[in-house]
């Protein structure tokens, strides 16, 4: 059986929120819903301070809590390990978002990308409303809507359901790594099959010590973190020649 986990590697990461934006294009989310993000924190006290950044996602937990918790069972674990949704089943309870202890389940209270759906124009005979702008660009939604997806908005999130991450499970059927890990420029997101012991995943697990977010809690975490930035301590210079 195959068990997809993905690796982040802290020293290769710059920080760029390549990976936000990448999933954002590829899932359709809108303002405000982030199935990929991230934890930032300065430490320190000035002018001796570090910026850390720690990339965030569904864990997609061995024993996940929101599948546990959920009663309708919407929240399932099919195979690879990967928690889905199914909002056919949701009844909005949000059982799901209180029982994740990592924050990174999302309600949707409102049709999704209601600011391109508007007819308002801010100049009348001037400008165009967002819904022309969609039209013009023969656009479907939103004008950078990915049907991969589903047909429509409404299709993919109805309202009064929730939504997370699902390590873009549509590409994996097509052998496709996850939009997030595509979009990387520093290869800092590695994913794969952790029941191979050949794959990138099981090797730089064997190589690097890691950690995961909130592990202590028993969940089982299926994203791990390795390594971390390494600015140097020393004071740079050019060198002299006395």
């Amino acid at each position: 059986m195959t068990k997809w986990a993905m690796v982040i590697d802290h020293q290769k990461c710059v920080g760029c929120g390549a990976c936000i934006i990448g999933c954002k294009t590829e899932n359709n989310t809108p303002e405000g819903i982030y199935w990929s993000y991230k934890i930032t924190e300065t430490v320190g006290t000035f002018p001796n301070v570090r910026y850390h950044y720690i990339p965030t996602l569904c864990n997609h937990c061995d024993n996940a809590p929101c599948v546990r918790g959920c009663p309708t069972r919407a929240l399932h674990k099919i195979e690879g390990g990967i928690t889905m949704h199914d909002p056919d089943k949701c009844i909005g309870c949000k059982y799901c978002m209180f029982n994740c202890p990592y924050g990174v389940i999302y309600f949707n209270w409102q049709k999704s990308h209601p600011q391109w759906r508007s007819e308002e124009v801010l100049i009348e005979g001037c400008t165009s409303s967002a819904r022309e702008m969609v039209t013009a660009v023969n656009g479907h939604s939103t004008p950078y809507f990915n049907p991969e997806r589903g047909s429509t908005l409404d299709e993919i999130r109805p309202k009064g359901v929730v939504e997370k991450c699902t390590f873009c499970d549509h590409r994996l059927t097509k052998g496709l790594l996850p939009a997030c890990v595509e979009a990387c420029p520093a290869d800092a997101r590695i994913f794969g099959d952790l029941d191979d012991p050949s794959s990138a995943v099981s090797k730089l697990l064997g190589k690097y010590r890691s950690y995961r977010l909130k592990e202590h809690l028993g969940t089982g975490p299926k994203v791990y973190y390795i390594r971390s930035f390494n600015p140097g301590t020393y004071t740079q210079t050019k060198g002299d020649v006395s």
